[in-house]
């Protein structure tokens, strides 16, 4: 668990997804944080967006490569979470597939 480390948006983490229900991406996997510094800098939860190497390309999911693996980023499962299930940090993603990524979240939200 990660007690005081300072998270940042577009940071990668090992985080604890279970319990889970239907067909919520499920088990510990990586997940970049999508919520804003100033309210990481505050708050207990952060938003995260899971890491799948499978799946299908969606149009709300962003291509990405992190761990030497390719993948995508899945925003349309967006996640709350308490800081108890982040497990460690991996990394962080590039700026470009950061920027890419918000630019899909401004467009799902339409602003």
């Amino acid at each position: 668990m990660v007690t005081q480390e300072c998270v940042s948006r577009g940071d990668i983490y090992f985080v604890a997804l279970n319990p889970t229900r239907g067909s919520e991406i499920r088990k510990t996997r990586p997940c970049v944080v999508v919520s804003p510094d100033e309210l990481n800098a505050h708050l207990r939860t952060f938003i995260v967006a899971p890491l799948t190497t499978g799946g299908h390309p969606y149009p709300f999911r962003v291509r990405c490569s992190f761990d030497g693996k390719d993948g995508h980023v899945v925003a349309d499962q967006l996640r709350a979470v308490d800081r108890e299930r982040l497990v460690r940090r991996l990394g962080s993603l590039s700026e470009t597939t950061l920027n890419e990524l918000l630019a899909v979240l401004q467009a799902m939200f339409a602003v």
